[in-house]
C-alpha cells in the first residue's frame, strides 16, 4: 500500500495574526505526564546523548530526560535521585533482565514517575507482556513505550496500557535500520508523527514523542504542529562539553583522547566527541544484528542548557508567527507540503 508521505524539510508553516509584544512573552512550558517541563524536549535515552549527571542537571532545571539501559546502575540513579528530590525517568527493555530491574525496584520501595519500555521495534508481542506487567507493578508511573510508525501500531501499545507513545523507525542519524531492512519511517517521519498523533489523542486522549530526523530547530516547531507533545533529539545535543563520551583529536592518522585542561590549548575545530547509535557495535559490544554506526561530532565548547537557551528563543520565535502565546496555539497552525 503506497501512503502519501512528506517530511520536515517538505512542510512549510503558515504564519497567523499575532497580538504579542515581545517574543520572550511566549510560553515553551509543556505538561507532560504529571509534571510541567520549561521546553517540549528531551535528549535520545542513548549513551552518547544521556548520563546520570546531565540528568540530574536537567532535572534540577525543569527539563524532561530519559535515563538510557545501557550499562548503568539503574537502582542506584533512582535511589540518587530520589534522595535528592528530583524526578526519575528511566528506560527498560522487554527481556528478563528488565523483569528483574523492575522487581528489585519494587523491593526497594523506590519512586519512578517514568518509565520508557525502549526497544527498536515496539509492536510485538514482548512489549504487550511488558505493558500488562507496568500497569500491574507501577499504576503510578507515566509509561512510555516505543518505537513504533504506524497507526496499528499506535493503537496496539495505547490499549496495552501506554500512556505515550515514542514514533519513529530508522530516523537517527547514526541509526542504520533503513538501509539495513529497508523498513522505518526515515524520509517520511513528519508524516508518521502526524498520524500516530492522531490517533492517539482522538481515539485515546494521549499523546507521542517525536523521535528521530531533527536536524533542525524548526523540526521541533513542525514536530508540535504535527501533534507531539515531546521531540526527542540525539545529533543535535552531542558533542557539547558536558554532553556524555570524551573528546578526542586525530593527529598523523592516530585518534588520541584529550584531557580537559588540554582542551583550551589545541585547535577547538579539530576536536570531536562520539556519537553512536543504540544498536551500533560499540554501544552492543559485539558485531551481531548492528543497526548503528559511529560518528564523529565537531566538539562544542558550550553547554547544553545554553544551547537549550538557544532552542527556546526559536521555539518562542516560531509560537509569534503562529499568532498565539503558548505550545498550544502550535497545533492549529496549518502548513503547506511543497513536494
Amino acid at each position: 500500500m503506497n501512503i502519501p508521505h512528506f517530511d520536515y524539510k517538505d512542510i512549510n508553516l503558515i504564519p497567523k495574526y499575532s497580538e504579542v509584544n515581545s517574543r520572550s512573552e511566549c510560553d515553551t512550558s509543556v505538561m507532560f505526564g504529571k509534571k510541567i517541563f520549561k521546553l517540549p524536549i528531551v535528549p535520545a535515552n542513548m549513551r552518547a546523548t544521556i548520563n546520570e549527571t546531565l540528568a540530574e542537571k536537567l532535572a534540577r532545571d525543569d527539563y524532561f530526560y530519559i535515563m538510557h539501559r545501557f550499562d548503568v546502575d539503574i537502582i542506584s540513579f533512582i535511589k540518587t535521585m530520589n534522595k535528592k528530590k528530583l524526578f526519575t525517568s528511566i528506560s527498560v527493555g522487554v527481556n528478563q533482565d528488565a523483569y528483574e530491574l523492575l522487581y528489585n525496584i519494587k523491593k526497594e520501595k523506590l519512586e519512578v514517575d517514568y518509565i520508557t519500555v525502549d526497544i527498536a521495534h515496539g509492536h510485538c508481542h514482548k512489549m504487550k507482556l511488558m505493558l500488562e506487567f507496568l500497569n500491574r507493578q507501577f499504576p503510578l508511573s507515566f509509561i512510555i513505550a516505543g518505537n513504533v510508525s504506524t497507526k496499528d501500531a499506535t493503537s496496539d501499545l495505547l490499549t496495552w496500557g501506554a500512556d505515550c507513545i515514542k514514533v519513529g523507525i530508522s530516523n537517527g542519524s547514526a541509526c542504520t535500520t533503513y538501509p539495513c531492512t529497508g523498513f522505518g519511517s526515515r524520509g517520511c517521519q513528519a508524516c508518521v508523527v502526524n498520524i500516530c498523533a492522531t490517533v492517539a489523542r482522538e481515539e485515546f486522549n494521549a499523546c507521542v514523542i517525536a523521535d528521530g530526523g531533527i536536524t533542525e530547530p524548526a523540526d521541533i516547531t513542525k514536530s508540535i504542529v504535527l501533534g507531539a507533545s515531546m521531540v526527542m533529539i540525539g545529533g543535535m545535543l552531542s558533542g557539547f562539553f558536558d554532553s556524555p563520551g570524551d573528546v578526542y583529536i586525530d593527529i598523523d592518522n592516530t585518534t588520541l583522547p584529550v584531557t580537559k585542561w588540554r582542551i583550551e590549548t589545541l585547535d577547538s575545530s579539530k576536536l570531536y566527541k562520539q556519537f553512536f547509535g543504540s544498536a551500533s557495535s560499540l554501544n552492543k559490544g559485539h558485531n551481531k544484528h548492528v543497526e548503528g554506526k559511529v560518528m564523529k561530532v565537531p566538539f562544542k565548547n558550550q553547554s547544553i542548557l545554553d544551547y537549550y537557551k538557544y532552542l527556546q528563543e526559536c521555539l518562542q520565535s516560531s509560537i509569534s508567527y503562529g499568532g498565539g502565546k503558548n505550545l498550544v496555539s502550535l497545533t492549529k497552525v496549518n502548513y503547506i507540503i511543497k513536494n
